[in-house]
């Protein structure tokens, strides 16, 4: 479905994921990430104050046309949970059916993770709106191209290891956005509230989706 959310992932081609952060860490990361033009933000649900940090950051970004959602969703009660705390979009590390019927349900995209051809196309068929190829740096940029060939009519968002590096080749290989963890806000920027390190890592990845991606 291409909700808000949805356009805003395929337009910018970078969720930012936030794993382990508190709450204070997380608006302030996520306001550094909106000055560099990432317009997607993922709190991941085994964080710790999952609930209370994915309600402020929602909360904090509701005027600034970015769309917060919630990562590492693995059953339809978390799902639930997350939509009702302001996620607007779901990501999940594996294909659930209970998630992706769940997103469906609330007008809530969903990126199902899948490491397979079947996986891909059964999560489609199910409802997903683009498929996490997940762990991408274990699969690979080849692999994602080689998804693509039979596969076209499924977005493919790469997850998992991806870097500055590496992003560019996963770009050309097909993908339609990445999901970026810690080379877009690393730990020890954070913990240290370099932010401006953050931001600049932001634009960055912004301009190699710019430059790189072929979709």
């Amino acid at each position: 479905m291409m909700t808000e959310a949805a356009r805003r992932i395929r337009e910018t081609g970078v969720v930012a994921i936030l794993r382990g952060f508190d709450e204070s860490a997380s608006l302030r990361t996520t306001a550094a990430l909106t000055r560099g033009g990432v317009r997607a933000v993922e709190i991941t649900a085994n964080t710790e104050g999952f609930q209370h940090t994915l309600e402020a950051v929602s909360d904090s970004c509701e005027d600034q046309a970015v769309s917060v959602g919630a990562g590492t969703v693995l059953d339809s009660e978390t799902a639930q949970t997350a939509i009702a705390s302001g996620a607007e979009f779901l990501v999940t590390p594996t294909f659930d059916e209970g998630v992706v019927r769940t997103g469906n349900r609330y007008g809530v995209p969903v990126l199902t993770g899948v490491a397979t051809p079947t996986e891909a196309l059964s999560a489609y068929e199910a409802g997903a709106t683009m498929c996490k190829v997940f762990p991408a740096s274990s699969l690979g940029p080849g692999f994602v191209a080689s998804l693509g060939g039979p596969l076209s009519q499924i977005p493919l968002v790469p997850t998992g290891g991806v870097s500055r590096e590496n992003a560019p080749a996963f770009f050309e290989a097909g993908a339609v956005a990445l999901g970026i963890g810690s080379a877009i806000a690393p730990t020890a920027a954070v913990e240290t509230e370099d932010f401006a390190e953050v931001e600049r890592r932001a634009s960055e990845l912004l301009s190699v989706a710019r430059d790189h991606r072929s979709v």
